[in-house]
């Protein structure tokens, strides 16, 4: 196990718009008001369309390849991630949570493509300090996982 202590920073309410691509908008957000690193929760809908990851990958050969779901009507959707930067110090997004619609839902990664419908509530809190970055640190998988030096 590898650790870093952080403190807490500054809070932000944002409200994502209809048409909005959840991590992107997240991601756009942070570059913009120098959050680097932060926990981050998120409730509301999103579109038909929308795409995420859910259940185990698949391993391909040497790849492990992620099973891609996609959201086949508006649906609500609650998450709960992290941001922390990569390599270039560029932050980077990672969520999982539920997409659920007429009583059945779906837990997954939000990292492809949620895209808002009509609008979502995302609560970023700060956290300080020196510690994790985002690396590509296992070449089977095309993701950014988390690595404290």
């Amino acid at each position: 196990m590898r650790s870093a202590e952080m403190r807490d920073g500054r809070v932000f309410v944002l409200r994502l718009e209809d048409g909005e691509v959840l991590h992107e908008a997240i991601e756009s957000f942070c570059r913009e008001h120098g959050v680097r690193n932060a926990t981050v929760t998120a409730v509301g809908g999103v579109d038909g369309g929308s795409q995420y990851v859910s259940g185990p990958t698949m391993p391909v050969g040497d790849r492990i390849v992620p099973m891609v779901c996609t959201v086949d009507a508006p649906s609500e959707l609650t998450g709960t991630g992290t941001i922390f930067p990569d390599e270039d110090g560029n932050p980077v997004l990672h969520m999982h949570g539920s997409v659920g619609r007429e009583g059945r839902s779906s837990t997954g990664c939000f990292r492809v493509r949620m895209v808002v419908w009509l609008v979502m509530e995302v609560v970023i809190r700060e956290i300080v300090g020196d510690g994790p970055v985002r690396a590509v640190s296992d070449p089977r998988i095309d993701a950014k996982l988390l690595e404290i030096r």
